[in-house]
């Protein structure tokens, strides 16, 4: 293999892993911001010009702590589970495709660290991974909080993975492939999927909140019910690993709706802004909407959590097996009489 491939790719990696770190540190920063500002309050405001160092004083904190590991948990797993949770939530990014092939200094190179046909399963098959951490953390807790904590991201994430993977398949019958690459790539421009799949995109993006423990579907960390949920017994940074998972997972759906539905790294009027600024410049700049669009969907997830009341249990399993998983189906039936009038006539 070319050393200079594997050099490419191992800083591709290392900068896309930083990216996602800083993202979903300063996340929590936007998160109590954008609170503050729906609450009619300041927000942080102490660390920093407007607060903007309260992320390092937050992290800096987390490693101070004192660690505490319960006597009667599993040593082993109680230390596993949050590292797989943040593991997880950090190898989705390799088939993202972040911009199309920039040229540097006379040689192309990709913006994606992995190329695979069959990007999208990839995708699923980490997202399914991902609830491994929440349960050992929620077992090997010893905690019967925490494990009912557990058990209930285990179903919630179960029930709402058949949906999304229903709303992928109406896009799959549209696009023809698994790649998340050409799916970016035939929505040049403003063909956006989402202008022919607005239900799927719906279906997608609630199936989303769920999959993140997002509220309203933050049912795995209800206080009310189960004191703080999967992680009620953990400290110091073993708890902050948790934290990133989630804001990291917000990150990684964010980037994956705006492919799969909203252009990824398309624009309106790309090829005059390929012609402007050259083979260099314009990726780059196609790679700074990209991130746009995740921004958007970031404060979207954030400005719904601060707006509308959690789910009682009942109620998030009644919306995920008996209202999105037939309109789902419903979705697939209606794209695919619509492709074969489109085919046949």
């Amino acid at each position: 293999m070319d050393s200079a491939f594997v050099i490419e790719k191992f800083i591709l990696v290392a900068v896309i892993f930083g990216i996602s770190l800083v993202i979903a540190m300063y996340s929590t920063y936007a998160e109590r911001k954008v609170a503050a500002y729906l609450q009619d309050r300041l927000g942080p405001d102490r660390a920093g010009p407007f607060g903007i160092l309260q992320p390092l004083a937050d992290g800096v904190k987390m490693f101070m702590k004192e660690e505490i590991i319960p006597t009667s948990s599993n040593r082993f797993l109680f230390i596993a589970g949050p590292g797989l949770a943040l593991l997880c939530a950090c190898i989705g990014t390799a088939v993202i495709p972040w911009g199309s092939p920039v040229l540097i200094a006379g040689k192309t190179v990709s913006l994606q660290v992995a190329d695979i046909n069959v990007g999208v399963l990839y995708i699923f098959g980490v997202v399914s991974l991902g609830v491994y951490g929440v349960m050992i953390g929620g077992w090997a807790s010893n905690n019967k909080y925490s494990l009912l904590s557990a058990i209930r991201a285990a179903s919630q994430n179960i029930s709402y993975e058949i949906a999304m993977g229903l709303s992928i398949i109406a896009l799959l019958l549209m696009t023809n492939t698994l790649s998340l690459k050409e799916i970016v790539d035939q929505q040049h421009g403003w063909r956006w999927n989402v202008l022919y799949q607005p239900l799927g995109f719906i279906i997608f993006m609630v199936c989303s909140f769920a999959e993140t423990n997002r509220a309203p579907f933050d049912l795995p960390e209800c206080e009310t019910e189960l004191i703080g949920g999967y992680h009620t017994e953990y400290s110091s940074m073993k708890l902050g690993f948790y934290l990133f998972a989630e804001y990291i997972n917000m990150f990684v759906s964010s980037a994956v709706m705006a492919a799969l539905y909203w252009g990824g790294y398309n624009y309106p009027g790309m090829d005059s802004m390929a012609v402007w600024l050259g083979p260099t410049w314009a990726p780059l700049f196609g790679t700074a909407v990209f991130f746009a669009k995740i921004c958007i969907f970031i404060f979207f997830f954030m400005w719904v959590r601060w707006t509308i009341p959690r789910f009682r249990y009942d109620q998030l399993m009644n919306l995920g097996w008996k209202g999105l998983i037939p309109l789902a189906i419903a979705n697939i039936i209606i794209t695919g009489v619509v492709i074969a009038i489109i085919e046949k006539f």
